[in-house]
C-alpha cells in the first residue's frame, strides 16, 4: 500500500508537469546531469611523420543563445549573414601543441580573444596549421606555427566562409588563397520587409525530375538574390605576414584544389539558373584551371542544373563529374564519365568510364579504367600502379581493381569482389603515405602494398595489416591485435618500412589514447596522448555484447548494459531501454554479422541511453534490427514483421538471461530509428512505452524514395501505406514522446511530420506527448535542449515503464 501510495504521488506529479503546455528547461536527475557536465577531450591531429601534435578543444554543446543567431536557409545551407558562416558551423575554442612523444603540452600563445576556431587545414608540410575566426563581425584567417606554438591573424574579419573552401594553402606552404566578401555586395532582403513583385512560379517541362524530400530550398526570387549574394567572394592571395594581393574577381566560387606541384589551381563556381527542386550541388556549375599566378588556362568542366536524372540511387548526371588531380603526378586531371546515360536501368558492361588529361588541358583526354559498378575512387602509386573501386548499391557490390593507368590496353585486375556489408570479408583500407607533392600515394616496401582492417569475424574484433604483392597479388598477414580485454583500432601508418604505425587503445573503462606500435616488434608500444577516464561514474557498469537468433534463425546482437551494483546473485528483475536502428540488407549472412565490441569505451553522448544505467534500468544499446530482402524481394515488402520479431528476440534474449522484468521494456530510436518505434508500438504488444526523436512518420510525404527505398509512392504504395504509422495511427497501444527539432533541416524528418503525427494520435485518444526543441536541427546542439530532452526521457521513462500501470489500475511488479 505504501508503494502504491508513493507510486500515485509520483504518477500525478509527473502528469501535472506533462500537462504543461509551454516549460522553462528542465534538467534531468544528478546521475544523468554529472555525466552530461562533462569536458570533452581534444581533437588530437597528428602530423602524417608524427613528430607533432595539435590538440584542439571545444565544448560539449552549443548554447540555445548561439542557435538563435541570426539564420538564413537557402539552398541546402544554413548561413550566418552578418558573420558569413554557416550558422550551424562547431566551433572550438583553446589549441595546444606537444612533441608527439611529450607528456607535457604546450599552450598556444597568440589566440584570439573568445576563440571560436574552425575550418583547421594542415599546411602542405605540415609546419603550419591554418583556421578561421569568427568574430561578432565576420571570420577571419589564422595561421599556427606548429613547432613554436604561436598564432597569428592574417586577415581582417572579411572573408566570406559561406560556401567551404575559405582558406586554401599554396603548395609552397608560404602564401594562402582566401575567399574574401565582394566590395559591391548588394544588400540582403528581409523577407518580412519585402514587397512581393509578383507570385512565384515554377513550371514542369514533362520530364521526370524525381528528386528526395530536400529541406531549406530556394523559395522565391528573394531568396535567389539573397543566396547570390551570400555566395560571392573576390578571391585574394594572401602571405603569412598579412600581404594582399588580387587573384580572381568576384564569382559564386565553391571548391578551390591546387595541383600536386603547385603550379595550377582548379576553381569552381555556381552558375544560373538557380533551382527550388534542388540544393545547391546540383546548380549549374562550371571549373576552370589557373595558373599559380591567377591567369586562366582552360575550362575543364560545365555541368547544366541538374534536376532531372533517370530514377534509382545509382542515376547519375552525364559528362564529367568527380574531377580531381591525380595524386602521383605532377599536374594531370582525372575525372569519370557515365557510359549507361546515368540510368542505373540500361543493361551495359560498363557503367563508368575514368580519363586523365595532362596540363596544359587541351588535348585528347586519355581513358585509363573502366568500371563495372559506379566509379567510387582511385588510390594512386606510379606510373603503373593503381587501385580503382566501385560500388552497385542495388546489390550491395563493391570491386577493388588494380590497374595499370599507363597501359589502357591491359585488362584491369578484380582482387576484391565483395558484398560491402560482409564485414568479416573487409581487405580494409590500403596504406598511403606522402610523396614529393606532399600527397597520399600508396605505400610501397619492395614491391608490396599494405592494408589496415578493423578484423571483424565471428570470433570477435581484431584489427589486423596485411601485405599485398601487386605481381603475384598473394596476401600475407604482418601483424594482427591479440588483445581481448581491450579495443586496438589501428589508425594510420607512420612507417611501413620500419614498420611503425599509429593506433589508438581503448577499453571499457579506459580513455581512448593513441600510441607508436612497431607491428614486427612485440610489445613494442610508445605512448603519445595521455588522456583520462571524464566518465568515472560508469566504471562499474557492467557491459556485454549479447547474442541471439530470430525466430527464423537469423543471428543477432546488442550491447547490453546493467547497473554498477546489480547482484548477479539475486538477478534482481529490471526495467529495460532498447535502443535501435534499422538498416537494409539484401542477403541474412551480412545481417547477422556481429560488429558490436564489448571493449570500447562506455561513452555517453546526448543521444545516448546508457545514461538510464545509473537510474536502475538494463538499457539493450544498438540492438540489432536488420530488414533483409533477398533476391528479387525488396527489405521493406516485410518491413513490419521483420522489426516485431527483432524486437520480440532480443527482448526474449534477456528475459531469458534472467535480468528483466519484460513487462517493463521501453523502446527508443533518432530518425529513421523513431521510425521503427511508431510503428513497434502500434503493432506490437512488446513494450511499455516509447521514444521517438526526429523522425517521419508519414511516407507519402517522401514520395520519392526515402532511407534505402529507391522505389516511388506510385511503384509501390502499398509499401509507403504499409510502412507508415500515421497511417495506422487508430492502432497506437502505448504511451509515446515525440520529440522533434523545430529547425530539422534532414532530408524528410520535416518537423511537421512529428506535429501531424502527434495530432493523429491525439485526435484518436492516444497516450503521446510532443517536444519542440527551439532552434535545433535534426541532431541536437545547445546544452539547455540537451538537458531538457534527458529530463524528458526520464520523466518519460520513469512514469510509463519503470512505474508502468496494469489494466487494472495496478503497479506492475517485476516476475
Amino acid at each position: 500500500m505504501k508503494r502504491l501510495l508513493a507510486y500515485c504521488f509520483f504518477i500525478c506529479t509527473s502528469i501535472s508537469v506533462f500537462a504543461q503546455g509551454a516549460l522553462t528547461y528542465q534538467e534531468p536527475p544528478a546521475e544523468i546531469k554529472e555525466l552530461v557536465d562533462v569536458p570533452l577531450a581534444p581533437w588530437v591531429r597528428i602530423d602524417s611523420k608524427a613528430e607533432n601534435i595539435v590538440l584542439i578543444y571545444r565544448d560539449a554543446f552549443k548554447t540555445i543563445a548561439e542557435l538563435s543567431e541570426t539564420e538564413m536557409r537557402l539552398g541546402g545551407l544554413r548561413i550566418n549573414p552578418k558573420t558569413n558562416i554557416g550558422s550551424r558551423t562547431t566551433y572550438y575554442n583553446n589549441i595546444e601543441t606537444k612533441k608527439a612523444y611529450d607528456k607535457m603540452n604546450k599552450q598556444v600563445t597568440g589566440l584570439p580573444e573568445n576563440p571560436r576556431l574552425a575550418n583547421f587545414q594542415w599546411s602542405p608540410d605540415e609546419t603550419m596549421m591554418s583556421f578561421t575566426h569568427t568574430s561578432a563581425d565576420g571570420v577571419e584567417a589564422w595561421v599556427l606555427d606548429v613547432a613554436n606554438g604561436k598564432a597569428q591573424k592574417i586577415t581582417e574579419a572579411e572573408i566570406n566562409a559561406n560556401m567551404g573552401d575559405a582558406v586554401t594553402w599554396f603548395g609552397d606552404s608560404k602564401s594562402l588563397l582566401v575567399k574574401f566578401l565582394p566590395t559591391d555586395r548588394k544588400p540582403l532582403i528581409i523577407a518580412s520587409e519585402a514587397v512581393p513583385a509578383g507570385p512565384t512560379v515554377s513550371v514542369s517541362s514533362g520530364a521526370k525530375a524525381q528528386n528526395r524530400t530536400y529541406q531549406d530550398l530556394l523559395k522565391n526570387p528573394n531568396d535567389e538574390q539573397n543566396f547570390e549574394q551570400l555566395a560571392l567572394s573576390t578571391i585574394k592571395k594572401v602571405n603569412l605576414k598579412g600581404e594582399i594581393s588580387d587573384f580572381l574577381t568576384t564569382s559564386m566560387y565553391t571548391d578551390i584544389s591546387f595541383s600536386p606541384d603547385g603550379e595550377y589551381v582548379m576553381v569552381s563556381k555556381i552558375k544560373k539558373p538557380f533551382s527550388y527542386l534542388v540544393t545547391y550541388r546540383r546548380f549549374p556549375e562550371e571549373a576552370n584551371v589557373y595558373k599559380k599566378d591567377g591567369s586562366l588556362v582552360q575550362k575543364v568542366l560545365d555541368i547544366p542544373l541538374i534536376e532531372v536524372m533517370p530514377q534509382g540511387f545509382m542515376a547519375t548526371h552525364e559528362g564529367r563529374r568527380s574531377m580531381r588531380w591525380r595524386n602521383d603526378q605532377a599536374s594531370t586531371l582525372v575525372w569519370t564519365e557515365a557510359l549507361d546515360g546515368g540510368d542505373p536501368d540500361k543493361e551495359v558492361e560498363y557503367r563508368d568510364e575514368v580519363f586523365q588529361l595532362k596540363a596544359p588541358f587541351t588535348g585528347t583526354p586519355k581513358s585509363i579504367i573502366k568500371t563495372i559498378g559506379r566509379f567510387a575512387g582511385i588510390e594512386w602509386a606510379d606510373e603503373n600502379n593503381a587501385i580503382a573501386y566501385d560500388y552497385w548499391w542495388n546489390t550491395r557490390n563493391t570491386k577493388v581493381y588494380l590497374f595499370n593507368p599507363s597501359n589502357s590496353n591491359k585488362k584491369p585486375i578484380v582482387i576484391t569482389d565483395r558484398n560491402y556489408q560482409d564485414n568479416y570479408s573487409d581487405p580494409g583500407n590500403f596504406v598511403t603515405k606522402k610523396n614529393k607533392y606532399n600527397r597520399e600515394i600508396l605505400s610501397l616496401v619492395d614491391g608490396n602494398a599494405f592494408l589496415l582492417g578493423d578484423g571483424y569475424s565471428d570470433k570477435g574484433q581484431f584489427p589486423f595489416v596485411d601485405k599485398l604483392d601487386l605481381k603475384t597479388q598473394k596476401k600475407d598477414r604482418v601483424y594482427q591485435s591479440t588483445y581481448t580485454d581491450k579495443l586496438e583500432n589501428l589508425y594510420s601508418a607512420l612507417d611501413m618500412a620500419s614498420g611503425d604505425i599509429l593506433v589508438r587503445i581503448e577499453s571499457q573503462s579506459e580513455y581512448p589514447n593513441y600510441y607508436k606500435r612497431n607491428i614486427y616488434k612485440k610489445e613494442a608500444l610508445t605512448p603519445m596522448t595521455f588522456f583520462e577516464n571524464p566518465f568515472k561514474a560508469l566504471q562499474g557498469v557492467h557491459k556485454e555484447v549479447v547474442n541471439y537468433k530470430r525466430d527464423d534463425g537469423l543471428d543477432l546482437n546488442g550491447t547490453l548494459y546493467l547497473p554498477a551494483d546489480y547482484d548477479f546473485k539475486k538477478k534482481e528483475k529490471l526495467p529495460m531501454v532498447l535502443w535501435a536502428y534499422p538498416r537494409e540488407y539484401k542477403d541474412k549472412q551480412s545481417a547477422g554479422q556481429t560488429t558490436s565490441n564489448p571493449n570500447e569505451f562506455i561513452y555517453p553522448y546526448y543521444g545516448s541511453p546508457i545514461y538510464w544505467v545509473t537510474r536502475g534500468y538494463a538499457v539493450l544499446d544498438d540492438a540489432a534490427f536488420p530488414i533483409v530482402g533477398e533476391g528479387d524481394e525488396q527489405p521493406n515488402d516485410t518491413f513490419r514483421e521483420q522489426l516485431v520479431a527483432n524486437a520480440k528476440a532480443a527482448i526474449d534474449a534477456i528475459d531469458e538471461m534472467g535480468y528483466i522484468d519484460r513487462n517493463r521494456v521501453g523502446v527508443g530510436g533518432h530518425s529513421y530509428g523513431a521510425f521503427m518505434v511508431a510503428n513497434l508500438l502500434t503493432h506490437s504488444d512488446l513494450f511499455a512505452a516509447g521514444i521517438a526523436r526526429s523522425g517521419a512518420y508519414n511516407r507519402t510525404l517522401t514520395p520519392f524514395g526515402f532511407q534505402s527505398e529507391e522505389r516511388s509512392y506510385w511503384d509501390s504504395p502499398e509499401t509507403y501505406y504499409t510502412m507508415s504509422p500515421f497511417m495506422h495511427a487508430d492502432k497506437m497501444k502505448h504511451p509515446l514522446l515525440l520529440v522533434h527539432g523545430e529547425a530539422d533541416n534532414n532530408s524528410g524528418t520535416y518537423p511537421m511530420q512529428s506535429e501531424r503525427y502527434f495530432n493523429a494520435l491525439k485526435g484518436l485518444g492516444a497516450t503521446a506527448r510532443l517536444v519542440m526543441l527551439p532552434k535545433e536541427s535534426h541532431g541536437y546542439r545547445a546544452k539547455e535542449s540537451i538537458m531538457h530532452l534527458l529530463w524528458e526521457q526520464d520523466q518519460w521513462l520513469e512514469t510509463y515503464v519503470k512505474n508502468k500501470v496494469s489494466m487494472d489500475g495496478e503497479v506492475v511488479e517485476s516476475k
